[in-house]
């Protein structure tokens, strides 16, 4: 199985992050962001991109001297995982409220186990 990372930011952005973050894996530009709709992840609403679950993220990155970097991109846009097995069937489609919401470790790994129900 292989992953990709999709980013809807514009290329120097798209570099900047990969730099910072030093992940491995490929990443896909979707600025007009129709993978990001074809999946649900549209843009949230204030108090979900900016309640408690946010800043308690953002604590606890801080907490650990990794301050939050100024994006310069849609913070409202949401964000989710989607994990697609090499046959192309959806094991797992999460679509976020919020920055902090993500599926826990756990259940990415049990997803590529066993289909979405």
């Amino acid at each position: 199985m292989r992953t990709v990372v999709v980013v809807f930011e514009a290329m120097p952005s798209a570099r900047a992050y990969v730099a910072e973050t030093n992940i491995p894996w490929p990443i896909l530009v979707d600025e007009d962001r129709a993978l990001y709709r074809g999946y649900g992840m549209h843009q949230g609403r204030l108090r979900d991109i900016w309640g408690l679950q946010t800043w308690l993220a953002y604590a606890k990155e801080a907490a650990r001297g990794r301050l939050p970097r100024y994006s310069g991109g849609d913070t409202r846009q949401l964000g989710g995982d989607v994990l697609i097995d090499p046959t192309g069937i959806v094991r797992l489609h999460y679509v976020g409220t919020g920055p902090a919401d993500r599926p826990s470790v756990a259940t990415i790994l049990e997803a590529r186990r066993h289909p979405m129900v």
